[in-house]
């Protein structure tokens, strides 16, 4: 009876274990079919709980972009450029890569009968000035030049003469048009060279589908290339360019890349973990369960990831590809010690080792959650895909394996070498224990007074070089403004909101003068140069009424008629109609409507050349009420700098709980199994700062997972005392060699954060495994709760 209540147990937890398996391996099969798959970068950033207005906008401008693609085609002349881009369209429209023309973006005839109702309370700076400034003089020379206009000596007038006998509303209509640089020519958009060297074809074109596809195929990318080559085909060679720039690119881009790294790491960690279990075992036993293993604490981890936040960040996908070489301890621990005791009963060796795994596993899952402290939606997802996987990979290891482990492991001659080895690794104990730590704490003094700190957001920016070099010139041809440097104005109603930006534009005016006297060219995009305020049209409607009147009456006798002004709409332009209207169309982003209970907006500026501009003009902005400047990318970064400090605290007082749930079960000899992972901590530091890498929030985060990470080893060594220390020991080096690589194949991504995770782990580790042994205990046999210092 008794016999069959020990069997009934592990049975029992295997079939449990089972449905829930099951239920992950239906989750997988939908989701793979229809992926929630995110690659926004932004998306892993800290959420400043103080500027929700801002992030908003920044979402609002960058989804007006979110499938559209610039390409630029420039040629020493305009002819030239004209037939490489009808080559380049030709070749991309034949590849069908899921690429079509952009819609049209409102014809200008729609924008201007929209506006005649309200012409004359539609006025420029300068000629509201004028106006201002009207005497008999002037009135006298604006009739003289009605008059002309009149015979017909200015041409291409938006309007009659008598609509507008001043001719205001062209000026106001070419202030509009200098908001871009693109100007219709022969069909195409238009962009003179500032440097006169080419002139510039423009061609816009949309995404059919989902700028992210999982399959590591590069298709607008390659099917762009290839229009180029053909663009700079028939003997053009080098004196055609191709610019190419837009949010799919970089989506595609950061897809294709995150989805080499994710097979390179997760299926370089998988192999690696393979070897090393067929290396040191020899059976295909352990190898097949610890690859069960692997498989379920991925999936777990994707499945309850998804679960919890809907969708799963690229990002997160490769750095749990790094779990694989994590998650086999557990079974490489149970198979080391199947070597030691081959005797033991499957489930009674399970249970004897079930205190030590359990404490490894809470170590490893503290130091992973530490991530979702910080206020990185990415991190957060990272964070929870590992400690899930790993709790997933323990269950596994403790439910299914003494189940299904089954014959006799012999283990390899290798192994067997391995585990004796402890035995003359050098032990380092009384004053030269402390005499030794001394002396390396005085050599990483000198590495970690050479580091560097750098909190700069780029170090989330994986784009290609070439993408991210293309995307700045063609936003310099275009004189697009950025969409993360802008000034948020904010009002309780939308007439507020105009005046307060027509507010911030006077104050401005004088700089933008200068910058102009010193040839750098800086402009405003706002609402309020397409919706005045009411306030404004009405004060422009009487300005251009009296001086219109003043001018017909000197006009109308010169040629013999009664000239009377024609009515114009007395009920001034609103936002609202604006929205509605097709003269809205590539401005309603700045438009960000109700917030807060009130309504805010976006003026974005171009032609920002340094970082002391936009601290001057953040203290423009603080002299207009409802205006403030937001410098996102400036913002986030120091953002990142607060929580790297909050992080240095919080990895400090991990140290300390680490030490204090060692010492319940270890008691005084609890630091042999915490010194080795702050020794390797400091080495790690010490190192990154000879190297000259930069230091980071992102080094500081793998330093948490060291912790959680390093300590089993310790762990390990302590739980098993005697002859089956060895085999403990062969345990410790195998699942540290298959960390290593993992995260040593980590440090190969391109995205610079996950570069710097897999840098700091692998050196961190590493230091691990050469401290840990010298500063074990050596006792002939004992229970760990025994052990004493």
């Amino acid at each position: 009876m008794k016999h069959s209540e020990r069997t009934s147990v592990p049975n029992c937890l295997a079939l449990a274990w089972l449905l829930v398996v099951l239920a992950l391996g239906v989750h997988q099969w939908r989701f793979w079919h229809a992926p929630a798959l995110d690659t926004d970068v932004f998306a892993l950033l800290p959420q400043d709980e103080q500027a929700p207005v801002a992030q908003r906008a920044m979402r609002q401008l960058g989804e007006q972009g979110e499938r559209r693609i610039v390409v630029m085609v420039g040629a020493p002349t305009w002819a030239e450029a004209q037939a490489a881009s009808a080559r380049f369209d030709q070749s991309l429209m034949a590849a069908k890569a899921g690429l079509r023309h952009a819609p049209d973006i409102g014809e200008a005839a729609q924008a201007l009968d929209f506006y005649r109702p309200w012409r004359d309370a539609l006025l420029t700076d300068a000629q509201r000035q004028q106006l201002h400034a009207l005497d008999p003089k002037a009135v006298g020379a604006l009739a003289s030049q009605a008059l002309a206009r009149l015979h017909g000596l200015s041409t291409g007038q938006p309007t009659d003469w008598l609509s507008d006998p001043l001719g205001l509303w062209p000026a106001w209509w070419s202030q509009r048009g200098g908001l871009t640089a693109a100007r219709p020519r022969d069909g195409l958009l238009w962009v003179p060279d500032p440097k006169g060297q080419r002139d510039w074809a423009v061609l816009m074109y949309e995404t059919e589908g989902s700028a992210f596809r999982f399959d590591g195929v590069r298709r607008w990318g390659d099917a762009l290339d290839q229009a180029g080559a053909e663009a700079k085909g028939r003997g053009a060679g080098d004196s055609v360019r191709v610019l190419t720039a837009g949010v799919p690119l970089h989506a595609e881009a950061g897809a294709v890349q995150g989805n080499q790294e994710m097979n390179t790491i997760g299926w370089g960690s998988l192999a690696a973990v393979i070897g090393l279990v067929w290396w040191a075992f020899r059976a295909l036993r352990p190898v097949a369960l610890i690859a069960v293993s692997l498989v379920v604490g991925c999936a777990a981890g994707l499945s309850v990831t998804v679960l919890v936040f809907g969708q799963v960040h690229l990002l997160t996908l490769v750095f749990g590809a790094s779990l694989v070489g994590v998650a086999e301890d557990f079974g490489i621990h149970y198979f080391a010690s199947r070597l030691a005791t081959p005797d033991t009963p499957r489930w009674s060796l399970m249970r004897h080792l079930l205190p030590g795994l359990a404490l490894a596993l809470l170590t490893s899952v503290l130091g992973y959650l530490v991530l979702a402290v910080v206020p990185f939606p990415g991190l957060r997802q990272m964070a929870l895909f590992s400690a899930v996987g790993l709790v997933a990979a323990f269950l596994t290891a403790v439910c299914w394996f003494p189940a299904l482990d089954r014959g006799e492991l012999r283990g390899s001659r290798m192994s067997q070498a391995v585990a004796r080895s402890l035995s003359r690794w050098p032990m380092v104990k009384g004053l030269h224990l402390w005499a030794s730590v001394l002396v390396f704490l005085g050599v990483c003094a000198t590495g970690v007074a050479s580091l560097r700190v750098n909190d700069d957001l780029r170090q989330l920016q994986s784009s290609p070089p070439a993408l991210i070099k293309a995307q700045l010139e063609v936003g310099r041809l275009l004189q697009l403004p950025s969409p993360a440097q802008f000034f948020l104005v904010q009002g309780p109603t939308p007439e507020v909101v105009l005046q307060r930006e027509e507010a911030l534009k006077a104050r401005l005016a004088p700089w933008i003068a200068q910058a102009a006297e010193q040839g750098q060219r800086v402009s405003l995009s706002a609402v309020s140069d397409w919706v005045p305020s009411a306030s404004r049209q009405a004060e422009n409607r009487g300005l251009t009424e009296r001086a219109e009147r003043a001018v017909l009456a000197q006009v109308g006798p010169l040629v013999g008629e009664d000239l009377v002004r024609p009515g114009f709409s007395s009920t001034p332009i609103t936002v609202a109609g604006w929205l509605a209207s097709p003269a809205s169309q590539g401005l309603r982003s700045q438009w960000l409507g109700a917030v807060d209970g009130g309504q805010a907006s976006v003026i974005l500026i171009k032609g920002l050349a340094h970082q002391a501009e936009s601290e001057a003009l953040r203290q423009w902005g603080e002299q207009v009420e409802g205006v403030h400047w937001e410098d996102r990318p400036a913002e986030l970064s120091r953002l990142l700098g607060r929580f790297r400090v909050t992080m240095t605290w919080l990895l400090v007082l991990g140290h300390g709980l680490v030490w204090g749930a060692l010492a319940l079960r270890f008691g005084r000899s609890a630091w042999r199994a915490w010194l080795p992972t702050a020794l390797a901590s400091l080495g790690c530091l010490a190192v990154q700062g000879w190297l000259g890498e930069p230091f980071q929030l992102f080094n500081l985060l793998a330093l948490m997972l060291l912790l959680g990470m390093g300590v089993d080893y310790g762990i390990f060594l302590l739980e098993h005392q005697g002859e089956d220390q060895g085999h403990a020991w062969l345990a410790v080096l195998l699942g540290a060699c298959s960390t290593m690589l993992s995260f040593g194949l980590l440090a190969l991504s391109a995205t610079p954060a996950l570069h710097a995770f897999g840098l700091t782990l692998l050196i961190g580790l590493s230091l691990v495994c050469v401290l840990a042994p010298s500063l074990r205990l050596r006792k002939n046999g004992g229970r760990p709760e025994e052990v004493r210092a």
